[in-house]
């Protein structure tokens, strides 16, 4: 039995190198989420501010209802749908498209429309007598979102965030759908040379896992450390 395994294990990991089938799938994994995370950051941060001065001030229609059509959209479509559609219609003409940058864009701008959302709660959930008293101190709007605002909404929602980079890195399994070698298909390339499943899929899901693990242990942390701050 013991001797079986380690066959397997030395076929699926260590003949022909195939482990680095793995650990190359690691490294797109972790760019990937990287630069998605940024790219969702950046414009979820920027639809939300479009829709809560909406809220707040009836002002920036047009943009909002822009906003309103780009999250109903992202949000309504699956995320696989989203990045064929990227990789094989807008740019299905283009020569050395970089795939790599083709899942970060997708990714990105499915992430943007969920931290949006996290972005516009943690907004809308500051007291509204914070304005008032940005008002008090002679602040426009733009000083009070940026002086008074932002600061206690990201404190609220940055444990959120931190969640919606857990669910973006799993989110990225589906890169293989292009062709892309991120970690899944790492684990699916070895699957397919030696037609064993069970090594290299365990060992993904394995790692998938220990990432998790990871991320939400220092999620917890981060948690624990701005419930203290607050005392």
């Amino acid at each position: 039995m013991f001797q079986e395994l380690q066959d397997k294990f030395v076929n699926n990991f260590i003949t022909d190198d195939r482990w680095k089938y793995i650990a190359d799938g690691l490294v797109t994994t972790l760019q990937v989420t990287f630069f998605a995370v940024i790219i969702g950051i950046v414009l979820g941060f920027f639809v939300a501010v479009v829709r809560s001065t909406y809220d707040k001030t009836g002002k920036l229609k047009v943009l909002n209802v822009l906003c309103k059509l780009y999250l109903t959209v992202i949000r309504g479509t699956p995320v696989v749908v989203q990045l064929l559609i990227i990789y094989f219609v807008i740019f299905g003409n283009a020569r050395d498209i970089s795939k790599v940058a083709v899942a970060v864009m997708a990714f990105g701008f499915n992430s943007g429309a969920y931290v949006a959302e996290i972005f516009r709660s943690g907004i809308m959930s500051v007291d509204s007598g914070q304005f008032e008293a940005g008002r008090s101190l002679g602040f426009n709007y733009v000083q009070t979102m940026r002086y008074i605002i932002m600061p206690q909404a990201f404190k609220n929602v940055l444990p959120a965030l931190c969640n919606e980079f857990i669910v973006l890195l799993k989110e990225t399994s589906v890169s293989g759908y292009i062709a892309l070698q991120d970690l899944t298909k790492g684990g699916d390339i070895i699957r397919s040379r030696t037609y064993d499943a069970l090594m290299p899929l365990l060992a993904v899901a394995v790692i998938y896992l220990a990432m998790v693990i990871v991320f939400t242990k220092l999620v917890n942390i981060l948690e624990r450390r701005l419930r203290s701050s607050d005392h």
